[in-house]
């Protein structure tokens, strides 16, 4: 089968199969809303995954890293996957599974099931570290009971696991996994390698995602099917605007230019830190992080402030 053109708008592409999620195009990851003792609020998280649904986005991500996914009980995490995908109405939810045992993972990937997700989100997750063949057969077991896609995700930074090419190649070849979610190279010359190579070795219809928004034009610009963003979870409006300019690679090198003091912010600190306070900013608040994780010091807040206020429209 011929591919389709990756310079056009993806939303329609994807892993059609098992419910016809949409795993291409952009997808806005939110944080989670809990207080002190890691109970989720869910009217909160439901009035914040509302404010993404309406604002067009392809797909909506709950319990990803900024999501905290890994600082809640299962309990928590069903009761936020379910608030979620009410909020959302028509808009796919990608639901984090990922546990340290793989019997607590098919029970993330349950719940996820029954509250209607339309995929899961599968980081190697590890205290010991993880073989590619421990990987291997975490994946093929959590893929042969689903009955949702599989996104890869592929976060060394937090996992620890590098997710290679190979590797990737070989648990693609799953026909439940429907996508990864890599992290964006530092230079458009080695995201253009990897997404040829990785478009050589998988299926037409494997989608080739990436996050990691500081540095999201590189693989942009070189064709990446899905951004998976949390940028697109607080500013909703500047990552349309973003991925909008994706066929157009001065405009999207000048677009991501722009915002590069925000930018920085995610590099030094992290979404899990930038994205709290870029909600109390903009009154969407309070959203507490979950200890013993410390929030930004008023000096870093005030960059961010300074960040927001020369945006057109931060909102």
């Amino acid at each position: 089968m011929e591919r389709p053109d990756r310079a056009t708008p993806r939303a329609a592409l994807g892993h059609t199969g098992n419910g016809g999620v949409m795993l291409a195009g952009l997808a806005a990851f939110t944080l989670t809303p809990m207080d002190a003792d890691g109970v989720v609020d869910t009217d909160h998280l439901g009035r914040l995954v509302a404010r993404l649904a309406a604002s067009g986005m392809d797909s909506i991500g709950v319990l990803g890293s900024t999501g905290s996914y890994m600082y809640l009980s299962a309990t928590q995490r069903a009761r936020a996957v379910a608030a979620a995908v009410e909020a959302a109405g028509s808009v796919p939810v990608l639901a984090g599974i990922g546990a340290l045992r793989s019997s607590d993972v098919m029970i993330h990937l349950r719940a996820a099931e029954r509250a209607g997700a339309s995929a899961a989100l599968l980081a190697p997750v590890s205290y010991l570290p993880l073989s590619e063949a421990d990987v291997t057969a975490l994946v093929d077991s959590v893929a042969a009971a689903s009955s949702i896609p599989i996104c890869l995700y592929n976060n060394p930074a937090t996992t620890h696991f590098t997710m290679t090419e190979a590797l990737v190649t070989a648990l693609a070849a799953h026909p439940q996994v429907g996508a990864v979610k890599n992290p964006a190279p530092a230079t458009l010359a080695a995201a253009k390698a990897q997404i040829a190579h990785l478009r050589a070795q998988t299926r037409d219809d494997f989608v080739l995602g990436y996050s990691g928004d500081a540095l999201i034009n590189t693989p942009l610009k070189a064709g990446a099917d899905a951004w998976y963003s949390v940028i697109a979870g607080a500013l909703p409006q500047l990552a349309q605007d973003i991925w909008a300019a994706r066929g157009d690679a001065q405009r999207l090198d000048t677009l991501h230019a722009e915002h590069a003091a925000l930018w920085a912010l995610f590099k030094a600190h992290g979404g899990i830190r930038v994205v709290p306070h870029i909600l109390d900013l903009l009154k969407l608040g309070p959203a507490p992080l979950p200890l013993p994780v410390q929030p930004l010091s008023t000096d870093i807040v005030a960059q961010l402030d300074a960040a927001l206020d020369r945006m057109k429209d931060p909102a």
